[in-house]
């Protein structure tokens, strides 16, 4: 299932507790009972405005506590007609399917659309602001450790949706979000490797978006709760990494485990390295291990034998996430964001029954 960090998508975000709204320029405007043009000319320093007038103008920011911005003056004037997306990302599956949905919202609503891409090297405080000073707002892919900390520094006033991990039951995140239920999915997915006949399903995760535990992701949890459910140990998980060379080097140790017969993965790129590590290792897929990925990337389809895969709507969740974003920026409009499509556990050939 799918799912966004507030009950329905049509109007603003409301600040999170404790957050006052930041000042605009409208709202100086008022205090100083003057028009908004008016304070724009005195903020750019513009002569054509009266001693008297820009004494109020300047009082008004001074208690007020305004923070001059692109945004806010976007905002202000009603033109805001472009979106910044933070991601580390935009080769990998998901990360690119979503940038997809998000492109395809954006240019059928008229915005125009830029990507900043993230590092470990960049220093976020100054990457963040400059894409706020561009204007227009925030998208933030906190997939992983440096997204999740580029949406922390996005400041409390300025429009941003998000597309996260699924929380912890019970919680929200501070900031709109969408999100898919992956830990129902991979709870299903190896609820379905035991009904095969395996006696434990084996993990090679994700990288963890938070923190340095692999356990913390949504997706270890599903897998967890399931062998959990069935009276099952979870075994150590594995895996250093997102691409099929971490996938690889997981799968060689664990294609020398004979006791291995079942293997979920944290995404697409991983079982396709431990597809190749098994075939290396002699293990027959099915016969001997099965497996199970996780995004639907398409050339899973295609691979030999087919991948498993649990196949999730990251163009959706692109879209669902600007739709959040629009309903801050354009306050005037009342339609709906697109809800995406429940996450789908899909059969192919890498799954089967364990054989005697």
């Amino acid at each position: 299932m799918f799912v966004t960090g507030h009950t329905s998508f049509g109007g603003p975000a409301e600040p999170s507790r404790g957050q006052r709204r930041a000042a605009s320029i409208r709202d100086v405007a008022k205090a100083a009972g003057v028009s908004y043009q008016t304070v724009s000319r005195v903020i750019n320093d513009q002569p054509s405005v009266r001693d008297e007038t820009r004494r109020r103008v300047q009082e008004a920011i001074s208690d007020l506590g305004f923070r001059r911005n692109a945004t806010a003056f976007a905002l202000a004037s009603g033109v805001t007609r472009s979106i910044s997306v933070l991601t580390s990302n935009t080769v990998l599956y998901g990360y690119a399917a979503t940038l997809q949905g998000l492109e395809e919202a954006s240019r059928a609503a008229g915005y125009a659309l830029g990507v900043r891409v993230l590092t470990p090297e960049d220093d976020l405080e100054r990457t963040v602001a400059a894409a706020v000073d561009s204007g227009g707002g925030i998208v933030v892919i906190g997939f992983d450790q440096i997204g999740a900390a580029a949406l922390d520094r996005v400041p409390a006033d300025v429009p941003c949706a998000a597309i996260v991990e699924a929380p912890s039951p019970g919680h929200k995140p501070e900031r709109p979000a969408v999100w898919a239920d992956d830990r129902e999915a991979a709870r299903a997915a190896t609820e379905h490797l035991l009904a095969l006949g395996h006696e434990t399903v084996h993990y090679v995760a994700i990288p963890a978006s938070t923190g340095t535990r692999r356990s913390a992701r949504p997706r270890a949890e599903g897998w967890r709760q399931a062998l959990k459910a069935a009276g099952v140990t979870a075994p150590a998980p594995s895996g250093k990494g997102w691409d099929a060379r971490a996938g690889y080097e997981a799968g060689r140790k664990l294609a020398r485990n004979r006791d291995v017969t079942a293997i979920l993965c944290g995404n697409d790129d991983l079982a396709l390295g431990v597809l190749r590590a098994l075939h290396h290792e002699g293990r027959r897929v099915p016969q001997d291990v099965s497996v199970i990925g996780f995004d639907g990337a398409p050339h899973s389809e295609f691979l030999t034998p087919s991948l498993t895969t649990v196949r999730l709507d990251f163009p959706g969740l692109g879209r669902a996430a600007f739709g959040l974003l629009r309903a801050q920026l354009d306050t005037d409009r009342h339609d709906f964001a697109p809800v995406p499509a429940d996450p789908e556990l899909v059969l192919r050939e890498s799954s089967g029954e364990r054989e005697a």
